[in-house]
C-alpha cells in the first residue's frame, strides 16, 4: 500500500481518500496546498493513504459477504501496519482520522470502532451507512446483511450501544461532521449526530450552504477543523 507524507511534526492525520481514489489525489486536487501553512508550520502531519474500495465495497465480481471480509482485511492493515508505522514516524499521541466523501466513512468508522487510538475524527461529505439506497448511491451490499456489516455502519449500531466503557471512550473522542445542506448524505449526517447526542456523546455537525461535495471546499474546511 502506497502513501504520501506531508509535514514533519504536529498531530498525525490519517487521511482517507475519496471513493476509489489514490493516495496522491488530494495533492492533485489542491487540498494539500490549502493546508500548506499548517503543514509547514508543524501544526499537522498528513499521512495520505491509498484506497482499497475497488477490492472491497466496489468489487462487484465478488459476493457481498466477501466485500465486507475484504474491508476487514483493510482494517487489519490499518491497525497492524499503518498506525504502528505512523507512531514510528511521529511520536505525537494525538492521532486524527479524517476523510472526505467515502473517505469520511472510513475515517469515522475506524475511529468509532477503535476510539482509544484516536483523539479526533473528521468526516466531510460522508455517509455512515453504506446500506442505504439514494438516488445516485446504491446499497453497496445489494441487500445482503450480516453482523460484520452491521458493526461497520455507525448510524446502525450507535443507537443500540449499551457498553458504558465503550460509550465513555467515544465521549472522549472529538467528533466533527461537515456536510452541505443540499448534499445527498445530509439526512444520514443529521441522523448519526442525533444518535450520538442521545448517548451523551458530544459531536459537532457543521452544515455548509449548497452541496459542498467538492475538493475546492474540503481544503478550506480542513483548515478550520484540523
Amino acid at each position: 500500500m502506497e502513501l504520501l507524507i506531508f509535514g514533519h511534526e504536529g498531530p498525525p492525520v490519517l487521511f482517507f481518500p475519496t471513493r476509489m481514489a489514490r493516495f496522491y489525489d488530494y495533492e492533485d486536487w489542491g487540498v494539500i496546498n490549502a493546508l500548506k501553512e499548517k503543514i509547514v508550520s508543524g501544526q499537522i502531519q498528513l499521512f495520505c493513504i491509498d484506497s482499497f474500495d475497488k477490492e472491497s465495497f466496489y468489487c462487484k465480481t465478488i459476493l457481498p459477504l466477501e466485500r465486507i471480509k475484504k474491508y476487514l482485511q483493510f482494517e487489519k492493515y490499518l491497525l497492524d501496519e499503518l498506525i504502528p508505522f505512523i507512531s514510528q514516524e511521529n511520536e505525537n499521541p494525538h492521532l486524527i482520522s479524517a476523510g472526505c466523501s467515502l473517505g469520511a466513512y472510513h475515517a469515522v468508522n475506524i475511529a468509532f470502532r477503535h476510539p482509544l487510538l484516536f483523539k479526533k475524527a473528521i468526516g466531510i461529505s460522508g455517509r455512515y451507512d453504506l446500506t442505504i439506497h439514494l438516488q445516485f448511491y446504491n446499497d453497496l451490499f445489494d441487500g445482503y446483511r450480516n453482523e460484520d456489516i452491521y458493526f461497520n455502519m455507525p448510524s446502525q449500531y450507535i443507537p443500540n450501544l449499551t457498553d458504558e466503557a465503550f460509550i465513555h471512550s467515544l465521549q472522549n473522542l472529538e467528533i466533527i461532521f461537515i456536510v452541505g445542506n443540499e448534499d445527498a448524505f445530509l439526512e444520514n449526517n443529521i441522523l448519526l449526530s442525533d444518535h450520538l447526542k442521545k448517548k451523551n456523546i458530544p459531536n459537532i455537525l457543521h452544515l455548509m450552504e449548497g452541496e459542498a461535495h467538492k475538493p475546492k471546499y474540503w481544503g478550506e474546511l480542513l483548515k478550520l477543523y484540523l
